[in-house]
């Protein structure tokens, strides 16, 4: 006699994939509340911000994911938001709405044109992540400059961090452990404050966006390159080897419309996520047409997040920086290994490690920063040195429509 399983049984496998997603899309909200502070956001420009990177992805997924019955989840692209958190000292907030548009408009003609395989070979995206490693570096070593400021929260926080990568389950991240010790931490030294959880929708601003020659060379390329080449090319390739045929074309111009709609109320950068997506569309999510519902609940998590917005955006006043700069440090940390890995194994690591030390640097040619530079010196010296190692068209996903 044939067996079935239980009607909760697909739904307790999505939950368990979609678990450690839904703890890591609360403890990222320290990157983007710490960039604020950074940006001189007002509360309301804070809570219409992280309603844009969070409501819109979860949106999305829920439209996608729904309609084609695949595991599509769509997630600010944490790359572009790290990247955000780098730039107070360089652009103004209006400048990086315009190159968040800028960017958002060419990654919808690129995904309506069906182009993202030419765009593969034309820009390493090794040399992507040389260019965000460099920027994440300096983030990661403040770690240990607010320790130094505020020893008992920030030093409990590391240890906390260090000892949940030690002792828990993979599935749960350390940052995990590092957030509920540092707040602990916070409120036994009296630093923390009172939180009124205010979930009054907030009222809509449009930010105003300035559109500079600096600001859309310094930004653009490099969030062109992360959408498309960095976050949603290789996760389609991913759900093709788990046996799906999911919707390329028609995932890159959702990005692409998703990065314009969101950017006019703060720059929004919406993508698939590899990491995301190897644990929703992998066979510890169910089976290959249930893994939708670990999608769905990944999805619904991010919207009731960015309806939360209201209450989100008041944790910048009752969390000291010190700890919001430090969980946004240690946040990334496997970002940074990860790149760090990547730059430095395989073909193509002489362009992505001059990306690297470029970001690094302080230089200034033509009113342009060390981003743009490192992104120009590192494809030029890949392209020229080490161009048998770039992929090419015949390795990437065929662009369908959908």
């Amino acid at each position: 006699m044939a067996t079935t399983d239980p009607p909760s049984r697909p739904w307790l496998a999505a939950f368990s994939a979609a678990l450690p997603l839904m703890i890591m899309f609360v403890v990222a909200l320290s990157i983007p509340l710490a960039a604020a502070q950074g940006f001189g956001l007002s509360a309301q420009e804070t809570s219409l911000w992280i309603m844009m990177l969070w409501g819109l992805p979860g949106l999305l997924t829920l439209i996608l994911t729904g309609f084609y019955r695949q595991p599509l989840l769509i997630t600010g692209n944490i790359f572009a938001m790290i990247f955000v958190f780098s730039l107070p000292e360089q652009l103004r907030f209006p400048e990086l709405v315009g190159a968040f548009l800028v960017a958002g408009a060419a990654v919808l003609v690129v995904g309506l044109l069906g182009l993202t395989r030419r765009l593969a070979t034309w820009i390493p995206p090794q040399v992507v992540l040389g260019l965000l490693a460099g920027a994440l570096i300096p983030f990661v070593s403040d770690v240990f400059n607010w320790m130094g400021q505020a020893p008992l929260i920030v030093g409990s926080t590391f240890i906390a961090y260090i000892a949940g990568s030690r002792l828990l389950s993979s599935r749960i991240p350390p940052i995990l452990p590092a957030l509920i010790v540092g707040l602990a931490a916070a409120a036994l030294t009296g630093r923390l404050a009172t939180v009124s959880m205010d979930f009054a929708f907030p009222a809509w601003t449009m930010i105003q966006p300035e559109f500079t020659f600096e600001s859309i060379l310094t930004t653009a390329p490099v969030l062109f390159v992360l959408i498309l080449v960095q976050a949603n090319l290789p996760s389609v390739i991913f759900m093709q080897s788990q046996g799906y045929e999911p919707p390329a074309r028609a995932l890159n111009i959702s990005s692409g419309i998703g990065i314009i709609l969101g950017s006019l109320l703060g720059p929004v950068a919406v993508s698939l996520s590899l990491p995301a997506t190897s644990l929703v569309a992998s066979p510890p999510a169910g089976k290959l047409g249930e893994r939708y519902r670990a999608a769905l609940l990944a999805g619904g998590t991010l919207l009731v997040i960015g309806l939360l917005a209201g209450a989100a955006a008041e944790l910048t006043a009752a969390i000291p920086l010190s700890l919001l700069l430090a969980l946004a440090g240690l946040a990334m940390v496997g970002v940074l290994a990860g790149a760090l890995k990547e730059i430095t194994q395989g073909k193509v690591t002489l362009g992505p490690l001059f990306a690297f030390a470029v970001a690094l640097s302080e230089i200034s040619l033509l009113g342009l920063g060390p981003f743009f530079w490192a992104l120009v010196i590192g494809t030029v010296t890949s392209l020229l040195l080490e161009r048998e190692g770039l992929p090419g068209a015949a390795a990437t996903p065929e662009e369908g429509g959908g």
